[in-house]
């Protein structure tokens, strides 16, 4: 079963225009976005300095470093992995043989650089770190993407279930898999949720209306709904989504014409938003439920790194090939 409606919406309940849906390759990581979580994590291994590589290898010793892809996967994050070294090294040279939203094949080679022996090998583990950790949520996200690419126009979209810190990078890495940003934090959209209601003093519909009549115009409002009342009382209330939350696929099916041709009746658009307990052998049945997007927690909290490999060899005529040399 196909989607019943469009998911390009013109305006809101409101009558005015909401953001376009943030899909796509994502622009370019720049420094301003990067340099906050690297100086950190590089600081967080540095700190007085890299004992190992300070008393092995030889003072201004250059080397050459491959990155190989061990597991077949789909890369994201090479901004992070590049700006890491140049944050070691200003004057490393790097040669990306890939980019963000790539699929990649066991033992593709993906990046060569040349530099500072100790550029390189302090900041190897923290660039491998943020690569595969990216590159992992891009993976698992092409993986639910492609298991609803049958179904036209459903959605797959994160959370705010991100790792502290990490939230632009894990998000960028969403895109780099073919899904959707849901809202960036509390600040960008308005996101009613169960404890929104119990602690409001109000039913779902009129605080709906409240929101609305609120914010600012153009704010996109998404009302979670826990049962079919609730999701009748979001359309009501006005709401651009609903998500519908922890209901089965096989109920799903009534409830999206029904609340679709509520809002038809009503004058306005409306997005039907499934998530809770969604996995990777449900989510193309809540796809031919009939819904509009499918939000999905794991994408950020649970996809596991992807296996890269950064391996490192001296450049001939370097101080360490010398050291190496017969007297």
């Amino acid at each position: 079963m196909t989607n019943l409606s469009s998911t390009s919406r013109e305006g809101s309940s409101s009558g005015v225009d909401l953001p376009a849906p943030r899909c796509g390759l994502p622009p370019s990581l720049t420094p301003d976005v990067l340099d906050p979580v690297l100086v950190t994590a590089l600081a967080e291994d540095v700190r007085t300095g890299d004992i190992t590589t300070e008393h092995s290898v030889p003072v201004g010793a250059r080397a050459r470093a491959r990155l190989v892809a061990k597991a077949p996967g789909v890369l994201a994050g090479l901004d992070a992995f590049v700006r890491a070294f140049v944050l070691c090294d200003g004057n490393v040279q790097v040669e990306c043989l890939a980019r963000d939203g790539d699929a990649v094949t066991v033992g593709q080679h993906l990046a060569t650089l040349s530099g500072s022996a100790a550029g390189l090998l302090i900041a190897e583990r923290t660039a491998l770190n943020v690569l595969q950790r990216l590159s992992g949520v891009a993976t698992l996200t092409r993986r639910y993407v492609d298991a609803v690419a049958h179904v036209p126009g459903t959605r797959i979209l994160d959370t705010r279930k991100t790792t502290p810190g990490l939230r632009l990078l894990e998000k960028h890495a969403v895109r780099c898999g073919g899904g959707e940003n849901h809202r960036i934090g509390l600040f960008d959209e308005a996101m009613i949720k169960e404890n929104h209601l119990d602690l409001s003093g109000r039913d779902l519909e009129s605080l709906v209306q409240h929101v609305r009549a609120s914010i600012a115009p153009g704010t996109r409002i998404t009302a979670e709904a826990r049962d079919a009342d609730e999701s009748r009382a979001a359309v009501r209330g006005g709401a651009d989504v609903v998500l519908i939350d922890n209901i089965p696929a096989d109920q799903l099916v009534a409830l999206c014409v029904e609340l679709r041709a509520l809002a038809h009746e009503l004058g306005h658009a409306v997005e039907l938003e499934a998530s809770g307990g969604i996995h990777l052998g449900t989510v193309a049945g809540v796809a031919e439920a009939g819904v509009d997007r499918i939000s999905i927690g794991a994408l950020t909290h649970s996809a596991p790194a992807l296996d890269l490999s950064l391996y490192l060899e001296p450049l001939a005529g370097s101080a360490s090939d010398a050291a190496g040399a017969p007297a």
